[in-house]
């Protein structure tokens, strides 16, 4: 039996989800979390095999809570199920220690196929981010600004991208106001961009919209 927890800040995804994997014998939901703090709550109480995680909820979440929970349990397998396409966050996401990456718009069949295949020691990823690892990997290729941003940096450069003003960001993550408006002066000199119009001009470009 593969012990699941499903964590995602909207109540409807998560009984969603729990139905599809309701319909699999070898499947079973431990628990689940709306934010990255009840997470790590679960973490650390609770035995199971595979936490399935959006990449956006309150508090901590992301690349900061897949690095958090591996800090605390390097053998836990983690599924990111996420609405963004993007190759970039599914790369980050890799990095950060997930070990397989599905978008909201999946198949049902996929999903239970993902967690399989996770939790028996594989990786589920799409071709594209499999190339993406295979060319980071390589020395001397050349890589756009936004893969030089930090974790952090690339959150608020996505949120920024969304609309979000920068204290809204703050509140999202949990941060000051005064952080969240230096990551956001880092990211724009990274980046060579002076001005919001240019970010979202920026991500559209790159496909990070």
């Amino acid at each position: 039996m593969i012990r699941l927890v499903i964590a995602d800040d909207h109540a409807i995804v998560r009984e969603g989800l729990k139905r599809i994997v309701g319909d699999a014998a070898d499947l079973q939901v431990e628990a689940e979390a709306a934010d990255g703090n009840e997470v790590m709550a679960i973490v650390r109480e609770r035995e199971f095999d595979v936490l399935v995680t959006d990449l956006s909820m309150p508090g901590r979440s992301g690349m900061e809570l897949i690095k958090l929970v591996k800090s605390e349990r390097p053998k836990l397998r983690i599924l990111v199920l996420s609405m963004h396409q993007e190759t970039q966050y599914a790369v980050r996401a890799i990095k950060s220690g997930a070990s397989g990456y599905l978008t909201k718009e999946s198949a049902p069949g996929q999903l239970v196929q993902a967690i399989r295949k996770i939790a028996a020691g594989g990786a589920y990823i799409s071709t594209e981010v499999a190339e993406q690892l295979a060319l980071g990997a390589m020395p001397g290729g050349e890589k756009p600004p936004h893969e030089a941003l930090s974790d952090r940096e690339f959150e608020v450069f996505r949120q920024l991208v969304a609309g979000s003003s920068v204290t809204e960001i703050a509140a999202n993550l949990k941060l000051s106001v005064k952080t969240v408006s230096t990551h956001k002066s880092n990211l724009m000199q990274k980046l060579a961009i002076a001005n919001q119009s240019d970010l979202v001009r920026y991500a559209m470009r790159h496909g990070l919209g």
